[in-house]
Parts: C-alpha cells; structure tokens; sequence
C-alpha cells in the first residue's frame, strides 16, 4: 500500500539582500530628485519666505520687529483691501461666465462638424491667447482711446460722442472684454479636446433613438465634458483674483479711474515697490492665497459632487 506525501511547499525567492533594496530606493529618488528640488526652490520656499516676512513688521523705531498675526489684523480691517477685493469679485462673478460660455459655444460649433473652415476659426479664435497680455492691453488701451484711438475716430467720423471705455463707470467692462478676448481661445481648445474624444458609439446610440442636435449636447456632450468645465472655471477663478497686468498697463492713461488698489495683487505690488512695506503686503498676498484657495477647492467639491 503506498502512502501519499504532503505536497511540497513552494520555495520562496530569496529576499534581495539589503544592500540592492537600498539602492532601488535611491534608484526612485533620482528620478524624482529634480522635480522636487525645482518644486521647493520655485513654490514652497517664496511661500515660506513670504509667511516668514507676514510676522514681521518695519518699525520706525526698533527696526524690524516680530508682530506676530498684527499684519494680518491689519489687513482684514483695512478698507482698501476689501474694496480690491469686492472689485475683482465682482469682475470674476459677470465677466467668467460669459467667457466661458462664448468659448463653450464655440467648442461645440468646431465639434459639430457643421462650420465651414473650422481649421481657420480654430486657430484664428485660438491666436489671442498667443499675444502676450501686456501687448494685448496696449492694443485695446489705444483703440479705447476718446482723443488718439478707435473711439476717438468714430466720434470724430459720425459726430457722435460714445461713452469712455477708460472712465471710471466702465473701466473694469472695458478690463474685462480685454481678458475674454484673451482667453476665450485657451478656453475653447480646453472644450474642444474633451469634445473629440467622447466616444462615438454614444452619438451612434443617439441616433438610433432619434435624438436631435440640442438632445445630444444636453445629454451626451455637457455630461461628457462636466471635468473640463470644472478645471476651466477653477483656472479662470484663479486668474481673475490674480488680475494685475491690464490694470497695471491701463493706470498710464487712466490714472483717474485705475487707482493703486484697483485688484488685490495691484495693491500688493502697490505696497511692496512703491510704498515699501514688504511685510504688510506679504500678509496681505497670504490672504489672497487663501481666499483662491478656498473658492477654487468648493468649486471643485462641487463639480465633483455634480458627477458622481
């Protein structure tokens, strides 16, 4: 009568000795080594610093001297910050929207296969975004012109006395069409990507069910894209708290109605080179940090909440 064995235990390998596993390790942190140094040195050390200078504060007598969260304090009761920042939130709440909703339209014009040369309009729609912003606000600054510029010669040509895009009633609309015609391209070709790879067996469903042209975007196309909408808003929301360079460009020939605290990062700048408080106007750029932060973390939150 034969007996039956256990069965033999596999063999395990032979665990890699301590010295090649540390090696491995030290493998991964050379690939990543660079990015990490860049990282710190461009976006975590000017953080540290600019919290660092915050505490401080430049007294006329004593010097420098820590002041702890006073700068702060200071900053959440000072006027001229809040009306910054109501102005650009203001300017964030109408002109986002409306840029975002041009350049979805025209996404969807470009993806519905209907619009003739859609190879010309897309690069022609996408060519503002390739001028610098400085240029671009030296350009609509001369045409918004009433004596030298475009409004100047069509009041001259027709008799007529259009309203001063530079005055101050209007100055912020006028910084806001500067901005959409920027940006509305860069938006466009956020869409217009999420668009292109919506898979096709979606569109050929709809077909068959009979559904029409506004069914699908409605059903199909908004849906599909939901993401690119979310990382649209949130980069325009970050880009609108940091409006500098149209107002700064436009203060040279609208000093009456661009002042120094026009937007938050205006004012800071403000503060820092041309009234030398670096302390204060570090404490008063943390906050503006923050307040991005936050917004852009909600908006987020909540285009995520829609999709799931």
């Amino acid at each position: 009568m034969t007996t039956l064995e256990p069965p033999v235990a596999a063999k395990r390998a032979p665990a890699p000795p301590a010295a090649k596993r540390d090696r491995r390790s030290w493998t991964g942190w050379g690939f990543i080594g660079p990015f990490v140094a860049v990282f710190a040195l461009v976006f975590l050390a000017p953080i540290a610093y600019s919290i660092y200078l915050s505490l401080f504060r430049d007294q006329l007598i004593g010097g420098t001297q820590f002041v702890g969260l006073d700068n702060y304090q200071q900053a959440l009761e000072d006027d001229h910050f809040w009306d910054s920042l109501i102005r650009v939130s203001l300017f964030l709440v109408v002109q986002v929207p409306i840029m975002l909703g041009i350049a979805l339209l025209i996404a969807l014009a470009l993806d519905s296969g209907r619009l003739f040369g859609k190879d010309f309009f897309r690069i022609a729609i996408f060519l503002p975004y390739a001028v610098p912003s400085v240029v671009a606000t030296l350009m609509w600054g001369f045409m918004y012109g009433t004596k030298y510029g475009l409004v100047g010669d069509i009041n001259s040509a027709f008799g007529v006395t259009l309203p001063d895009p530079l005055s101050t009633d209007l100055v912020l609309a006028s910084i806001g069409n500067i901005v959409t015609w920027e940006f509305i391209g860069y938006n466009m070709l956020i869409f217009y990507s999420a668009l292109r790879v919506i898979p096709l067996s979606l569109y050929e469903a709809a077909e068959i069910d009979g559904a029409g042209q506004f069914r699908v975007i409605t059903a199909i196309k908004l849906p599909a894209i939901r993401g690119a909408l979310v990382i649209a808003t949130i980069f325009s929301i970050i880009g609108s708290f940091q409006l500098f360079n149209e107002p700064a460009v436009l203060r040279l020939i609208a000093r009456n109605a661009i002042t120094t605290d026009f937007t938050p990062n205006f004012y800071t700048y403000s503060l820092s080179f041309n009234g030398q408080q670096h302390n204060y106007s570090a404490a008063v750029a943390i906050i503006m940090g923050l307040i991005t932060m936050v917004i852009a973390y909600v908006v987020q939150l909540r285009g995520m909440r829609k999709g799931a």
